[in-house]
């Protein structure tokens, strides 16, 4: 018996025809060879659950609300001003709206905010929308465009991102050469996205290039809500002080807590511990001891991300990925001072970096 169910989905077609929904996927869209008797199974699923991948494209095609939604798992950070600024300044350029909203990875699956019944086109923040999501929509030819990670399988969603391992190592490696830090802590921001993975690995070069040991009692994992931040990292730095130096820190809003939970303890940066971030945000240069941070350019990808998503809703031809520069900024906190920042820095630190106050 035929299914007739406007509801009906590839995930119900992966079921049915015992694949997964990324091989319905690749089926759908030709993106990659599909066994023919698995090609049959699924277009005997298609025809059980009257299934019609070419009626939810045309119905993509004929429905335009001239907006972009933007699904994060949160938009209450200072991050957010540059990301959100630069995407809506190209967006109102081209008479689209911006529309924002929050969701929580894995909590919100069936009930987003955003998608092909409302919006033209989606920017997804990290890892807030499932695989599983993304994999559906692509299905359709819905236009998504990532941030802060990669499509999940072979999907061909463009993704846009800053350098994260290159500048960590060097951040790290400057800690190592310039001010003579061994005990080095590493501090991951909540949830794991990509970029924070790639962030440790750097940090993980640096230590083995100069010979100290990877220590995972060093290393907060990002196993806490951000709004937990400040207990988890008080709880961290109280079990590691005495054993560290230096706290690479995953985001400028983490370093800010850790500078706060340092004051508290008595503890004097950059004299007794370093302390150094990472998106040199609006804020960094301001703080007591200026923040020593990595220099990411938020509004940049919050622009190109924009434009990206546009040229999809037009099917016009996008970049796959696309990876924009980050500098260093070298200021008290990690213990530079004074004019003479630039000296003794090594040769293979990149060379637009950046001397603040």
């Amino acid at each position: 018996m035929v299914k007739h169910s406007q509801a009906t989905t590839i995930r119900d077609v992966a079921r049915q025809a015992r694949v997964s929904a990324a091989t319905v996927s690749r089926y759908l869209n030709r993106s990659a060879p599909v066994a023919a008797e698995t090609g049959q199974r699924i277009q005997q699923a298609m025809r059980e659950l009257g299934y019609s991948p070419r009626l939810a494209a045309r119905a993509l095609a004929t429905h335009k609300t001239y907006t972009v939604g933007v699904i994060s798992n949160a938009l209450n950070y200072a991050f957010f001003g540059p990301l959100l600024r630069g995407m809506d300044e190209v967006l109102r350029e081209q008479e689209y709206r911006l529309l924002m909203a929050t969701c929580i990875a894995g909590q919100d699956r069936g009930n987003l905010p955003f998608g092909p019944h409302n919006t033209d086109g989606v920017v997804v923040f990290a890892n807030t929308v499932d695989d599983e999501q993304l994999i559906e929509w692509h299905a359709v030819g819905f236009p998504c465009v990532l941030l802060y990670r990669l499509p999940p399988g072979d999907l061909s969603f463009p993704c846009v991102n800053v350098e994260n391992h290159a500048a960590v190592r060097q951040l790290t490696e400057h800690l190592i050469e310039a001010h003579g830090r061994r005990r080095i802590a590493f501090i991951h921001a909540p949830d794991y996205h990509q970029d924070d993975l790639q962030r440790e690995a750097g940090y993980r070069e640096a230590l083995r290039r100069y010979g100290l040991p990877y220590d995972a009692a060093l290393v907060l994992r990002g196993d806490y809500r951000r709004e937990q931040a400040s207990r988890a990292i008080e709880a961290f730095l109280a079990r590691v002080l005495s054993d560290c130096d230096a706290v690479v820190a995953g985001d400028d809003d983490l370093a800010l807590t850790v500078l706060g939970a340092l004051y508290r303890a008595g503890v004097n940066v950059p004299e007794q511990v370093a302390v150094v971030g990472f998106d040199d945000q609006h804020f960094a240069a301001s703080l007591v001891p200026p923040l020593t941070t990595v220099r990411a350019p938020t509004e940049a990808v919050g622009r190109v991300a924009a434009r990206q998503v546009l040229h999809l809703i037009r099917g016009e031809a996008v970049e796959r990925e696309t990876l924009l520069p980050t500098d260093l900024v070298l200021r008290r906190s990690c213990g530079c001072a004074g004019q003479s920042l630039r000296k003794g820095l090594s040769e293979s630190y990149h060379p637009q970096m950046l001397v603040g106050r």
